[in-house]
């Protein structure tokens, strides 16, 4: 069974991990960072809330409460959503209170993060809300990162399945993507082929015993592989199944997880046609990892990895088409205007052929 703890960073004093580690590694944490009072953000149901971009009124209804309770640290318990809520309260308190006090930089309120799915937000920097006008807004900020993370199988025993496979095919768009976008250095990389290899493995196995607590907590080990936390010195671009899924969600409400059931295979399988021969090069190497012999070219073994991808989508049952989420036909130029701009005349029509092949 998995277990164990992690820190890098001055602002990440502690990754826990491992079945009831939440028991001893939460007042270890809250004790390291001094806290005398928590105010946990939670969603109203993993099911409902986990992909749903937390609303502005919330954020501001959030503040309110910590202040009416003299909260000194914000724990989120649940899915993406829980946490970039609590991570847009911190954001939102430090600039109002900026302005309180001109002339001082106030700090920013530490986070916990017990995340429940597999979407590996308390890696990241950024959140993402919805505001008032229904507009998606996105904050970023090195110090918004969670001081502390609790990966603990136990508490995701109740993760409705299509909630907790999809969120693990969003871990794998992660790792998938890693290999070949720009900024990400060789040794995370190494990471992220351990990542795919477990997630190919576990989430099967998770699909087959949703009780199987040591597949799901090398899922959690997985999810944070492929997306270790990493101080980059520029904003690095994100790849095109990501950039694809975050216009479908924003759009058309369909859930992050299930947005890379979508459209990540398709991608990989059009990265033998426009990726550069390093980054091909760094995707075929991915069969290796997998156990799974070379098809004799470096392009064959990118679509080969393309075909794996779409199998696992198939046998976790989480196939689904743009159409099932009504997405109208119409909309796919716009769609792929969006996501790759009017650049490139010969991407944009590739990106349409591939909208059209998952529809």
């Amino acid at each position: 069974m998995p277990a164990g703890s992690y820190a890098y960073t001055d602002t990440l004093k502690g990754v826990y991990y491992g079945p009831k580690c939440v028991e001893t590694a939460l007042p270890k944490l809250l004790h390291t960072l001094g806290a005398k009072r928590a105010l946990v953000v939670t969603g109203r149901s993993l099911r409902d809330k986990t992909d749903v971009h937390t609303p502005e009124a919330g954020i501001e209804q959030g503040i309110f409460k910590l202040r009416e309770v003299g909260a000194d640290i914000i724990v989120s318990v649940g899915g993406g959503s829980p946490i970039d809520a609590s991570k847009a309260i911190i954001f939102r308190l430090q600039q109002q209170e900026a302005q309180e006090t001109p002339g001082k930089e106030p700090e920013f309120l530490p986070q916990i993060a017990i995340p429940t799915t597999l979407s590996a937000a308390e890696y990241r920097i950024g959140a993402g809300y919805t505001n008032k006008q229904g507009d998606k807004v996105t904050v970023s900020h090195q110090e918004l990162a969670p001081a502390g993370v609790i990966l603990d199988a136990e508490l995701t025993l109740s993760t409705p399945e299509q909630l907790w496979l999809s969120t693990g095919l969003r871990a794998l768009d992660h790792a998938v993507e890693n290999l070949y976008r720009p900024g990400v250095p060789l040794p995370l990389k190494k990471l992220c082929y351990a990542a795919i290899a477990d997630l190919f493995r576990f989430l099967v196995l998770s699909k087959n015993d949703s009780r199987d607590l040591v597949s799901r907590q090398r899922l959690q080990v997985a999810a944070w592989m492929s997306l270790w936390p990493l101080k980059a010195e520029k904003h690095s671009s994100i790849g095109l199944s990501h950039t694809l899924g975050h216009k479908l969600g924003a759009t058309y409400g369909i859930p992050h997880g299930i947005t890379s059931c979508l459209t990540l295979a398709s991608v990989v399988n059009l990265q033998a046609e426009i990726a550069s021969q390093e980054d091909k090069e760094y995707l075929a190497e991915a069969l290796f990892y997998l156990r799974e012999p070379s098809t004799g070219t470096v392009d064959g073994d990118v679509r080969k990895l393309s075909s794996m991808i779409n199998r696992l989508v198939q046998e976790l049952g989480l196939r689904r088409t743009l159409s099932q989420y009504g997405v109208p036909t119409g909309d796919i130029e716009q769609i792929a205007v969006r996501a790759v701009g009017q650049e490139g005349e010969e991407l944009l029509s590739k990106v349409k052929i591939l909208l059209e092949s998952i529809y």
